[in-house]
């Protein structure tokens, strides 16, 4: 079961650990191949967090994956986890490990989702010109596709949304027609 306040714990303490070896930015690095395993892997993620495994074989399976693909500091975390059996968690403790990163270095993530791949002169614009109106420093673009939206865009960022895309203007459309709006009231 998640547990987003240890998650946050263990970042907070693996983030205060690579500013003290210097390793923040490796570790950061780590920390989103990490993300990434997890989220392409449902079954790592199930084995993680599977009783059944011991947790000898997880931490020797753990090891196979990212031998040398993450520095010692994370190793040495993540051999930490699977002892104090909190191997399960390891997906929610990257993604904490990213926003406090995120949220210490005053990067903004914005997602944008469009209807189809966008161009690199597209994103560059979109990402210049949220910078500009929301007065973000620095921004991490990341780009989704939905066929759904027919066409346009959804913007999200801090909690807000901008939606520019056809599929909404056809629902706004759609609720004026079933709220009989351009039907003269007698």
């Amino acid at each position: 079961m998640p547990n987003p306040r240890l998650a946050g714990r263990y970042a907070k303490s693996l983030i205060d650990l690579s500013i003290e070896k210097g390793q923040l930015e490796a570790v950061y690095a780590d920390m989103k191949y990490l993300q990434e395993l997890c989220k392409k892997s449902r079954e790592f993620v199930n084995l993680m967090r599977s009783p059944i495994v011991r947790n000898d074989q997880k931490n020797a399976i753990l090891l196979a994956l990212t031998k040398g693909k993450i520095s010692e500091i994370t190793a040495a975390f993540s051999e930490l986890l699977v002892r104090k059996g909190r191997e399960g968690d390891l997906p929610e403790i990257a993604v904490a490990f990213v926003e406090q990163y995120n949220a210490l270095k005053g990067i903004h993530v914005v997602t944008l989702t469009a209807a189809t791949e966008l161009t690199a002169e597209l994103k560059a614009a979109i990402e210049s010109k949220v910078k500009t109106t929301q007065g973000f420093p620095l921004i991490e673009l990341e780009t989704k596709v939905n066929e759904k939206l027919i066409g346009g865009f959804v913007l999200e960022f801090d909690n807000k949304l901008v939606d520019a895309s056809i599929l909404n203007d056809l629902k706004e459309i759609k609720n004026q027609f079933l709220n009989n709006q351009f039907v003269v009231k007698i």
